[in-house]
């Protein structure tokens, strides 16, 4: 799991200065191996965030269910070291509607883990989700919602953050904000949709925009952050100075850019299947026998990209059902390149 690696307790959303960027909790994405890959290919002091995939405080204090769903607070130590290196902090993101759950999932993460905050989700638009009365379905129980950051609050001294959305089949910015704002939580990272829109249509920055106007009036310590269709830290940077948040929470942009920390940095091919071969190599070191390999095969696309021969090196690694499968391609696809790099410089010089 990791020991704690946080030896003061100085809260991080306070302490902050300039803009926050933040990698998005995603489910079957920001595990410890994706985690720290990003890590890897980003510039030291362009990544402040990482948040992990969310665990349910149901599952997390049923008898039998907690085995089902600790894995999303596992911690590898390679990714420990980078955090260190990079004075990255980890948010453990949780997610259900029961306050005494939360409560326990939450003295757990802040006495048990690596973890150097928590975030509470009550944006996910899923539907098998929402019906349960969790997530974004909190919008339309705002006093529960309270209760939760509450629970939380009082069961770990860790930076408290909520994830959220500006409705649920409709905009309520105002109210749902306000509400939040008066609680105990730390920061709000406000997507700019609505539960209805999932991940659909364009995000709304202009409701953004009036999540900050009401926290400048109703608490101003309390950090902000947009989320939804950034692309790009040049685009993250415009958002900052056009909205007014104090950062920017990135999700589905990185899967457009593994190097989306590195803005500078364009890699090239050799670069791209090393990643590749990184993650791959990670994953089944640290998830073998207890996640399927399946999982892994949604990441392919965004290394395999941009270089000739990337669309049929791709559909060759869809079929693989391990590691050694993916190194014999990625081996095999290397010396296949390096042979017809060699043999046009031969043509090249007969032709002279």
């Amino acid at each position: 799991m990791g020991e704690r690696i946080t030896t003061n307790k100085t809260n991080y959303w306070k302490s902050s200065e300039g803009p926050v960027w933040a990698l998005a909790p995603m489910e079957d994405v920001t595990d410890t191996v994706f985690r720290e890959v990003v890590l890897r290919l980003s510039s030291p002091g362009n990544l402040h965030l990482l948040f992990s995939e969310f665990l349910s405080t149901d599952g997390f204090c049923h008898p039998v269910g907690k085995e089902k769903v600790v894995h999303r607070f596992h911690v590898n130590d390679s990714e420990l070291e980078l955090i260190k290196r990079d004075n990255v902090k980890l948010v453990a993101q949780i997610w259900g509607t029961d306050p005494e759950k939360f409560y326990k999932t939450a003295k757990y993460i802040a006495e048990e883990t690596a973890f150097d905050g928590i975030d509470i989700n009550m944006g996910c638009p899923m539907k098998n989700i929402i019906k349960k009365g969790a997530c974004s379905a909190l919008i339309n129980t705002p006093e529960l919602a309270r209760e939760i950051i509450t629970a939380v609050h009082e069961a770990s001294d860790l930076p408290l953050s909520v994830k959220t959305r500006v409705g649920f089949k409709s905009v309520v910015t105002e109210s749902w904000i306000s509400n939040l704002l008066q609680s105990e939580a730390d920061a709000i990272i406000v997507h700019g949709r609505i539960q209805k829109m999932m991940s659909e249509g364009e995000a709304d920055w202009n409701e953004i925009a009036r999540s900050v106007e009401l926290r400048n009036q109703i608490n101003p310590d309390i950090k902000l952050l947009g989320n939804g269709d950034v692309m790009s830290i040049e685009e993250s940077l415009d958002k900052v100075m056009e909205y007014g948040v104090d950062g920017v929470m990135v999700g589905r942009g990185i899967f457009h850019n593994p190097w989306f920390y590195n803005p500078a940095y364009s890699p090239a091919m050799e670069e791209r299947i090393e990643a590749l071969r990184l993650h791959a190599s990670l994953y089944a070191s640290t998830w073998q026998g207890v996640k399927p390999w399946s999982i892994l095969k949604r990441f392919f696309k965004i290394y395999t990209n941009s270089f000739p021969g990337a669309v049929q090196l791709r559909a060759q690694l869809m079929e693989t059902h391990g590691f050694d499968e993916v190194e014999q391609i990625l081996n095999d696809f290397l010396l296949e390149q390096e042979a017809r790099k060699q043999a046009k410089e031969s043509e090249a010089e007969d032709a002279q």
